[in-house]
């Protein structure tokens, strides 16, 4: 089994504890995509200081891992990166489309794609 808790004196560093038939103590450093480390807050204290750290949030752009139970259990992003994520997530859904149609053979000709098309290209 594998928790995580935060640490209340390091907010980037997480307490690992994993037991097997005793538990062991592990201080890890979450780390971002970026490489930098990870902002981890308890869910308890985002509810006590909701409004700082979102302040926080809009500043840095860096998501925050929310645990809970010392347990992961969601990240806070800010608005505008939640959005671009999103649109990313839409354009590499629809080139998953596109090969998926390739490999099946769900393809046009150039020719063929100008007739269905023609309707809509007067």
């Amino acid at each position: 089994m594998f928790r995580l808790r935060a640490s209340p004196h390091h907010p980037q560093t997480a307490l690992a504890v994993i037991s097997v038939r005793e538990k062991c103590y592990y201080s890890v450093t979450l780390v971002s995509f970026q490489g930098e480390p990870m902002k981890v807050e308890l869910v308890t204290n985002l509810k006590r200081q909701a409004t700082k750290i979102l302040a926080e949030l809009h500043v840095s752009k860096e998501p925050v891992l929310i645990t809970e139970h010392g347990q992961p259990s969601a990240y806070l992003v800010d608005v505008q990166d939640y959005e671009f994520m999103q649109r990313r997530l839409e354009l590499l859904e629809g080139l998953s489309r596109g090969e998926r149609a390739v490999v099946e053979g769900r393809t046009y000709s150039q020719n063929e794609a100008r007739e269905k098309m023609s309707k809509w290209l007067k």
